[in-house]
């Protein structure tokens, strides 16, 4: 598999090139104000497949045949990543489109609770971007930034969409879906550096981003795909994303 020389650079790169899909993804939101609540959970659905096949094939099973790695590792490193999205969602003030508040009161405005939230669930996978580029393998990396970007996309258009129902010009709404997946580049600079510069952490790295990514997936994505009557539509998307990110990883591994 080939190595890469340059990882921070390309970790930072392709975690803010993965991060700016969320805008592409908003950008029919500027030609067509109205997209149904079902294509809504279609897409977010396809999102958290991808995420959850990413966290499965990409960061789980490399982190697991690691030397270093292991089950008690891995495991660990996974629940760590669980508790780090649980601690920041819960201190943190946000608020999500469809479960309303969360955290401590605030006197934010709420567009900037929106993008806090988004940005408290972006995080984690810029963090997987880089982590993916610190363990020194292009494929790996290529992968999960390719997953990253493509569930970034219709997750960029499901951000949008709610915001214009809910008043937003079009444009601010578009506006909002890109600056929420800007935040991307941070954690990937985290992921990155923190690998490259301790390699023995490269498993810890790859367990903790695989379990905040699944802890988002569970507790914000399917909830609220499932939340418009619509579940059974959001499950095939959830099956369908999976699969095609299994197909990406096994082309790239």
């Amino acid at each position: 598999m080939q190595t890469i020389t340059n990882p921070v650079a390309l970790g930072v790169i392709a975690s803010l090139l993965a991060g700016a899909a969320t805008g592409l993804g908003a950008i029919p939101i500027l030609f067509n104000r109205d997209f149904s609540r079902r294509s809504l959970d279609v897409m977010l659905g396809f999102a958290g497949g991808v995420m959850l096949a990413a966290s499965a094939f990409s960061l789980l099973v490399p982190a697991l045949e690691h030397p270093l790695g292991g089950v008690w590792v891995v495991g660990t490193g996974f629940m760590v990543g669980g508790l780090f999205v649980h601690l920041v969602d819960r201190y943190v003030p946000h608020e999500h489109i469809m479960k309303g508040h969360e955290g401590p009161a605030t006197r934010l405005s709420r567009t900037w609770l929106l993008v806090i939230a988004i940005t408290i669930h972006n995080f984690p996978e810029g963090l997987a971007v880089g982590v993916a580029f610190g363990s020194e393998e292009l494929g790996t990396g290529l992968a999960i930034a390719l997953a990253i970007g493509l569930q970034n996309i219709p997750e960029g258009l499901a951000v949008a969409a709610p915001l214009v129902r809910q008043g937003y010009s079009k444009y601010r709404a578009a506006g909002i879906g890109l600056v929420t997946g800007l935040v991307e580049p941070l954690g990937g600079l985290v992921g990155v550096s923190v690998v490259t510069f301790a390699q023995f952490l490269l498993p810890w790295g790859l367990a903790f981003a695989a379990g905040a990514m699944v802890f988002v997936v569970s507790d914000e994505m399917i909830p609220e795909s499932h939340s418009g009557g619509f579940e059974r539509f959001a499950t095939i998307g959830l099956m369908i994303g999976f699969v095609v990110m299994m197909v990406l990883d096994n082309m790239f591994g």
